[in-house]
């Protein structure tokens, strides 16, 4: 497929993302447990194997758009937040989880990565694992961690969390549980698919995705920066 302008093919990758987000969405609610980012991931492949797009050109035109959208995105979940009743809720007990969480999402992954022997990089961009992409990015550019490598991370624990979390919920009736570990261990693709479940278990995951992120972008540099001098 060839675009006569930058413009419209802006616009195609934008119309072609928004379509297979929408399709996703109605699949997901006819097909419990289908993972909705995963079904448009797909999709958005498909498309793109149909009209002969290609995935280069696709991405360069989509990234500008959906990287600036993203930063926008988070800032917006302050509203679900704002939502919240946290009347009767265990804010101690709470913050205490979601501090638990933000420390074992960085330490572990870059302990696993040192015991394989990975490089100094890619230990210290495992340190941004748990944190939704635009937070994770910038902890990474901070701590001297590729890029590159870091999105790559996100993107990958975000997904492989948001398609397994309602397999391991099985059995959990309290929404509010499934939304806060949504948020802990796949953020942004968490949160989506925790939005699917139900609005509680949304603002839930909302919740956890922001504090953990402000926590973890908080120490996460003071303690590489002392690990390292």
């Amino acid at each position: 497929m060839h675009f006569d302008s930058v413009i419209m093919a802006t616009f195609a990758a934008i119309l072609l993302t928004l379509a297979a987000h929408v399709i996703a969405r109605i699949l997901a609610k006819k097909l419990v447990g289908l993972p909705m980012v995963i079904t448009a991931l797909v999709l958005v492949i498909v498309f793109l194997f149909i009209l002969q797009w290609d995935y280069e050109h696709y991405y360069s035109v989509a990234k500008p758009v959906f990287d600036r959208l993203l930063g926008y995105v988070t800032v917006l979940l302050a509203i679900p937040l704002a939502a919240m009743n946290f009347k009767g809720l265990p804010v101690k007990r709470l913050s205490i989880i979601v501090l638990i969480a933000s420390v074992v999402g960085a330490l572990l992954p870059m302990s696993l990565a040192y015991l394989f022997s990975l490089s100094q990089d890619t230990i210290l961009a495992f340190a941004t694992r748990s944190v939704t992409t635009p937070i994770g990015l910038s902890v990474a550019d901070l701590i001297q961690a590729p890029l590159a490598m870091a999105n790559l991370i996100i993107i990958v624990s975000g997904l492989i969390g948001g398609a397994m979390g309602r397999f391991l919920f099985r059995g959990i009736n309290d929404d509010r549980a499934k939304g806060l570990a949504l948020g802990l261990a796949a953020h942004a693709f968490g949160t989506v698919e925790a939005w699917q479940i139900s609005p509680t278990a949304g603002r839930y995951a909302a919740f956890g995705l922001a504090v953990n992120g402000l926590i973890t972008a908080v120490w996460v540099p003071i303690f590489i920066s002392a690990l390292m001098s």
